[in-house]
């Protein structure tokens, strides 16, 4: 599914967004969390602390928060998701619906592994990456509950499922950022599928 044209205010809005948004990476990767304020932030993007606060509440926020649409490209995934033909199977249809972002991961790799360094060192940076994901459950356990025909109230499947996948990009994310990104975040995250749809065999083919 195409993605909406946008207007120039709409596209400004974003690209001052992604310019806070990836300052705010770089400079929390170079001094620590502690060490960088919103007036560093705005100062190294050339925008006031007025503007700034326009697009977010706080630093974390702007370390966090990668995208100023990041609700309409939740709404897309689920779209495209929704949309994948039938005969292809819903764990599949719901990862194939991710790649855009994982596209997206590999190729600004230097902020990726700073916003996920960042977060993995800072308890309140990742309270509200945990937040943030958490408004997405609902309208994607409801999304593949009907991809699935079934009532997401009285089946485990997406539920189920959607924690499964979860699991999975957590994953790969860590494995991406552990190898610094010299690894394609897509592949890895073809290879968790596959090994997920596989049963998660023991690898070398160990049995219990």
């Amino acid at each position: 599914m195409p993605e909406p044209v946008k207007g120039l205010r709409e596209r400004k809005r974003l690209e001052t967004h992604r310019a806070l948004a990836t300052t705010a990476v770089r400079l929390v990767a170079e001094r620590g969390l502690d060490q960088v304020t919103v007036e560093d932030i705005s100062a190294a993007t050339g925008v006031s602390s007025r503007t700034f606060f326009n697009y977010f509440a706080s630093k974390e926020d702007a370390v966090v928060i990668a995208h100023a649409d990041s609700a309409e490209r939740s709404q897309r995934t689920i779209d495209k998701f929704l949309a994948t033909p039938e005969e292809v199977s819903t764990a599949r249809a719901f990862v194939d619906a991710l790649k855009e972002d994982f596209a997206q991961i590999d190729e600004n790799r230097e902020e990726w592994l700073g916003r996920m360094k960042a977060i993995q060192e800072n308890a309140t940076l990742h309270s509200r990456a945990v937040a943030m994901n958490h408004d997405t459950i609902a309208p994607m356990i409801e999304a593949i509950a009907r991809r699935a025909g079934v009532d997401p109230r009285a089946d485990l499947y997406p539920t189920l499922l959607l924690s499964a996948l979860g699991g999975a990009v957590n994953a790969v994310l860590i494995l991406w950022s552990q190898h610094d990104g010299r690894v394609s975040a897509l592949d890895l995250l073809d290879e968790a599928v596959e090994m997920l749809l596989a049963g998660l065999a023991e690898p070398g083919g160990r049995a219990r």
